[in-house]
């Protein structure tokens, strides 16, 4: 995978699929949660009630991952991903890590050749840039491993990590260096 930052709005980014950071719900919030479903329009919102509906009654479970399409954005899909929430107690950075890891394992699933990440778990979810970058790192690099020679389809060739703040695009390049 080739890994490039930049600092951007998420919601306007021509890529294959699109990672929300998702709430468990699954039906919109703040952060980039809210940004991606206003930009997504009514599609994204019914989409998303089917699957609470049908597939996730009891909400996404940390450190899962599930695809739905893309409403109005310019991307195809989007990934949504519940990152952990410290305040809430959850505090083990594997499960962060394998928000990114499970991102890539879907998005192979899906055929998204490109993928841009937000700093999952990085706002109100209280992680640390330092913490969500090297988690990041950690995740792709696992995922990596784990998917290499088995055959099975492939992990995008473009991951782009979308920084909401200079601050965080250095801690993304800090880790990836």
């Amino acid at each position: 995978m080739d890994i490039t930052v930049v600092q951007a709005d998420i919601t306007t980014l021509e890529v294959d699929a699109v990672v929300n950071a998702a709430n468990s719900g699954l039906l919109g919030g703040g952060g980039v949660d809210g940004a991606i479903h206003r930009a997504a329009g009514s599609e994204l919102l019914a989409e998303c009630r089917e699957m609470r509906r049908t597939r996730y009654p009891e909400g996404l479970p940390a450190g899962e991952a599930v695809a739905t399409g893309a409403g109005q954005l310019p991307a195809r899909w989007v990934i949504h991903t519940v990152g952990p929430n410290r305040h809430a107690g959850q505090v083990d950075r594997r499960l962060l890590e394998l928000c990114f890891s499970r991102c890539c394992e879907v998005a192979a699933e899906i055929g998204a050749r490109s993928v841009a990440f937000p700093a999952i778990g990085g706002g109100v979810y209280g992680w640390s840039a330092q913490d969500v970058a090297a988690a990041a790192a950690a995740g792709f690099s696992d995922v990596e491993r784990r998917t290499a020679g088995r055959g099975g389809p492939e992990l995008p060739a473009s991951v782009v990590l979308v920084a909401f703040s200079p601050a965080m695009a250095q801690a993304f390049r800090d880790a990836l260096a």
